[in-house]
């Protein structure tokens, strides 16, 4: 069964935007994921197809009505509604993964001060957040959100191990990649690289990860799992750092 999405939106010309192109746009030819794209406006009921209202108990901006978001997106199916929202959970890749794994995603992108309470409780919507900070509308997280599963549907990528070694898949920053030519402006490429030891080379790559982790995102490596002699526990009660190897 192919993967649905279907985004609600005012702005339905920005779909689908950078997902008609690269490993996206190729899949969507292929039939491996479909989108549709539905304008709020169209569910609207009065000649100026209007979507929003003031807010009670006063304050600045509009918010947009629940009876007309509740006409625009129809009946519920097996796929999760989710609301692109500064005040959601962070995005995870984790997450991403149960996305990509399930029927398929519908999308309610917000605009002005944000959606009528109501309509998101009464269609148990999830919110969900790709950052702690601002954006005009939900338009953009909703295709960040969308790529980031799309590029986890089988047969998406060229090779499975790829996504396997990315950031994030294990908990961890992804290690620093290298191409030829192998000395640039006396920049060389660690010798390990040119080895052609792969245990070597796979050992190497995960101490960068974890170096990597452990400086960049400390919260990241602090809530990793960690291989304990009874299985994977939570990486809070590792606390040596990484010792740092000659490059």
């Amino acid at each position: 069964m192919t993967w649905a999405a279907t985004v609600y939106t005012l702005f339905p010309a920005m779909f689908p935007g950078p997902l008609g192109h690269s490993l996206a746009g190729k899949a969507h030819d292929q039939g491996r994921w479909s989108l549709e794209v539905r304008d709020i406006r169209d569910a609207a009921s009065d000649k100026h197809r209007t979507v929003d209202d003031t807010p009670f108990g006063g304050g600045a901006g509009m918010v947009m009505r629940p009876d007309v978001l509740d006409a625009a997106i129809g009946p519920d199916d097996e796929r999760p509604l989710i609301y692109l929202s500064p005040r959601g959970p962070a995005l995870t890749q984790s997450r991403v993964r149960a996305l990509a794994a399930g029927p398929g995603l519908r999308l309610l992108c917000g605009r002005y001060e944000g959606v009528d309470q109501r309509l998101l409780d009464a269609r148990n919507a999830e919110e969900v957040s790709i950052g702690d900070y601002v954006l005009s509308g939900g338009e953009l997280p909703a295709l960040v959100l969308l790529d980031s599963c799309v590029r986890l549907l089988p047969g998406v990528m060229g090779a499975a191990a790829s996504a396997d070694e990315e950031s994030f898949s294990a908990g961890l920053l992804e290690y620093p990649q290298y191409t030829r030519p192998a000395d640039w402006r006396g920049r060389v490429v660690p010798e390990i690289l040119l080895s052609g030891h792969h245990a070597a080379i796979a050992a190497w790559r995960r101490q960068q990860a974890e170096e990597l982790t452990q400086r960049r995102r400390p919260d990241l490596w602090q809530a990793r799992p960690v291989a304990t002699p009874h299985g994977l526990g939570a990486g809070r009660a590792v606390t040596q750092p990484i010792e740092r190897t000659t490059r």
